[in-house]
This record gives structure tokens, sequence and C-alpha cells, in this order.
């Protein structure tokens, strides 16, 4: 069978995505969607170590604020070194370089928080004074709230890293997303998945984004990959990061899905003291999740007496 994308048929794929396990998994995943279009077409994968890969034993608030997992697969993907990439969205900045375009997202894998505990405890049987550790402000935030007697530690790495911490005992717990546990077969370890109602994930947790150049062949063929609620959802989430200018170290979530054909959207800020956080919520049709996530920054922004310019 002929591939259906013309110019990319002379030659295979290439495909620019870090060297993680899960990032290798999820790269997995995009090719077999992919085949489902077109069985013929071959794939060669570029491993692209990151600035967030190099510095790895740096703690998150002291890389820049935007695109350590991101930008160097960029570059690559800009000079044609590679044809498309792969990323977990919620790495991906909320502005692309130009000439980029995220042409598909997948469907959404579960976007919850999983805790991972010693002796099969959830968050509220965590002993006073327990050991957990994230790198995520978001997470760390959420844990403070929600338990503010736990020790919370900083802690990078990949997905087995930090699952042998809790193993070796090291620390009593870890945090980490549902959706790459799942996606490494390991999602039976979590000891308890955090309820996004009460631990709002981070922008675009569980969905995988397809990057490409945004006039080549390769985002034509991307968009018929591109699955709308999740989209939707995305967009949404993002919107509110735009509006209130969030970087990696922003305290900050947002959550949308859709209900009965609308689009719910939930999102908190850390206005950075001791007073609760700030919490916006509201729906929406789905055309409209651009607008949606703009008028929940708003009223993020609007509560923490920041303003708007």
């Amino acid at each position: 069978m002929k591939p259906a994308f013309g110019p990319v048929a002379h030659g295979a794929l290439k495909i620019g995505t870090r060297g993680s396990a899960l990032a290798r998994r999820q790269t997995e995943l995009v090719a077999q969607a992919l085949q489902r279009i077109d069985p013929a077409i071959a794939f060669t994968t570029q491993i692209i170590r990151t600035q967030g890969d190099e510095a790895v034993d740096v703690d998150f608030s002291q890389l820049p604020t935007q695109g350590v997992f991101v930008r160097g697969i960029e570059a690559a993907l800009i000079t044609g070194e590679v044809d498309l990439a792969v990323h977990s969205y919620k790495d991906v900045p909320s502005t692309q370089p130009p000439g980029l375009v995220i042409a598909a997202v997948l469907p959404r894998d579960d976007p919850r928080d999983a805790l991972v505990a010693r002796d099969g405890l959830t968050l509220d049987q965590l002993p006073e004074g327990a050991s957990v550790g994230t790198g995520s402000p978001r997470r760390q935030t959420l844990l403070r709230k929600a338990r503010p007697d736990l020790s919370i530690r900083s802690l990078r790495g990949n997905v087995d890293t930090r699952l042998r911490r809790v193993a070796e005992g090291d620390l009593d717990a870890v945090v980490l997303a549902a959706a790459g546990l799942a996606r490494l077969g390991r999602k039976a370890e979590a000891t308890e998945l955090l309820d996004p109602s009460r631990f709002v994930p981070a922008v675009g947790q569980g969905i995988i984004a397809i990057e490409a150049r945004s006039d080549s062949p390769e985002a034509e063929l991307l968009r018929r990959l591109d699955d709308p609620d999740t989209r939707a959802c995305a967009l949404a989430e993002r919107a509110v990061a735009l509006t209130i200018e969030a970087g990696c170290q922003t305290p900050f979530g947002a959550y949308a899905h859709i209900i009965g054909g609308r689009l719910k959207l939930t999102a908190f800020l850390d206005r950075g003291d001791d007073r609760d956080l700030i919490l916006a919520e509201d729906e929406a049709d789905q055309a409209d999740a651009v607008e949606l996530g703009n008028e929940i920054g708003r009223k993020l922004l609007a509560a923490s007496n920041r303003g708007v310019d």
C-alpha cells in the first residue's frame, strides 16, 4: 500500500523524543496510532537529551521557567533533524516557536495524580511527618494544603528512580502522574489515585501531544489522529496558563473534562501565603474552550489581587 502522505513516503519518519522509558513508550503509542492509519509507514526514533535531562541533579527552581524537557526536541524539529516530536503535553510551554504546531493530541489517559506509598497507605493514612517526594510546585502546594504535617522532599528523576526511593525506604511516598504509571504497566503500584477535584492536575496531564512543522506533510497526516474532545480540554487548560502567565514554578493547576457535552473547567492558584488556595470553575460549550480558559484565568488573577494588564 502506498503511504497516504506523499513526500515522507521516500523514507522512514524520524520521531524525536526523550530517552526515558516513559518517553519511549509514548513514542511507541504514537507509532502504533499512525500505523493504524497506514501500515506502510516506517519509523526511526531519535533520542534527544533536553536541558531537563542534562540537569537531572538540579532542582526545578534553578532551571528556566519554560520548556526544559521540550525546547531541545523542538530545535531538532525546526532544523529538519526529525520530522515530528512526541511530548507529554504537560511539559509543553504555553507558547510555541514560530513554524511549529501541535498537530495532534491522542485521547487523554487518566489525568489524575497517583500516590505510591509504603505499606499500601493513602494520603490521609500517612503518619505525621511522613516524607513525600515530588519536584512539582503544584504537587508540593497541594500536599501542604492537604497535609501540613508532612515532610515534602524535592525529587526528580524518571518513574523508576522515584518509585525506587519508596521501595528502598528513602521516602514514605511519592506523587506522580497516573497516566505515566499506566503506560509503563505499573499503575497497580499506586496506593491512591487522587481525586482531581481535591488534587487538581497539571495542565495537559495524561495527554500525549505530537508536534510537527506547521507546513509539513507530517502535520497534515497527524491531524487525522487528533482527538477533538481532548484538544478542547487542553485548549481550555492552556488558556488559563497563558492568561495568568504561569511558568514551571507557578503553583497552579487546571483540569477540564466533558460532562453531558459541556466542557467543565476547574483551576487553582496559590497566592503564596498561608491563606486558602484560589479556586475558580465554570463551564461552556466545547467550541468556547479558549474563552472559558481565559475567563477562569482572569478570575484567578482578580482573586489574587494581581490584576490583568
